[in-house]
């Protein structure tokens, strides 16, 4: 791993970290604002599940235990790909929830929270390219055509090998064809001979 992509993704990994931490330790300062989202979400979790939590509180700790989780993977170097998505999909109701500039008439404040909104969609940007980032190595679609590219140039090469065994086979029957014709005619001439040498008189 280069110094360049360690030193980024610290970085980018540090403010998961610690704002998921807050939301595990001191999820009640954020359910307010999170009760927004869960209130829309809360019944889709149910339908999908009804096992599943829908509580502000327990989906804050969920979400911030999420981030922690993915972030020191990230900055550690350690399945950093998923952990990118994984940061990713936690940003989106954070964002919606704690930023909704939308919703604010107030211009100071609604160009505050516009910020705030513009750098999570920054971030997010930057998680989208760790999560495509594959350090220098072949990523599955170049590798998928690449391997597609060399089944198919195998596959090329063994229809021409049985082309050339059957025209190769085709020469060899008429060849057969041939010998056996000749032999044929041989033996008709041989029989003729013999069958003259029948009537000479002794």
């Amino acid at each position: 791993m280069s110094p360049v992509r360690t030193v980024a993704r610290l970085f980018l990994s540090t403010i998961f970290v610690v704002s998921g931490a807050r939301s595990v330790t001191r999820p009640t300062a954020f359910v307010p604002r999170a009760q927004k989202v869960t209130e829309k979400v809360g019944p889709l979790f149910e339908k999908t599940n009804p096992s599943l939590p829908t509580d502000p509180e327990t989906l804050v700790r969920l979400n911030g235990a999420a981030q922690v989780v993915a972030g020191l993977l990230l900055a550690t170097g350690r399945l950093t790909r998923p952990a990118a998505m994984v940061l990713a999909g936690t940003l989106v109701p954070t964002t919606l929830a704690a930023h909704p500039f939308w919703t604010v008439k107030d211009p100071l404040e609604r160009r505050h929270q516009e910020t705030h909104f513009m750098k999570n969609l920054g971030l997010f940007g930057g998680l989208l390219l760790a999560a495509s980032d594959t350090q220098g190595r072949p990523g599955l679609a170049w590798r998928a055509s690449h391997y597609a590219g060399h089944s198919r140039h195998a596959l090329e090469h063994g229809r021409h090998n049985l082309d050339h065994g059957l025209h190769q086979l085709g020469r060899s029957g008429q060849s057969l064809r041939r010998a056996a014709k000749t032999a044929r005619r041989e033996a008709k001439i041989a029989y003729r001979a013999a069958a003259a040498g029948r009537k000479l008189p002794s």
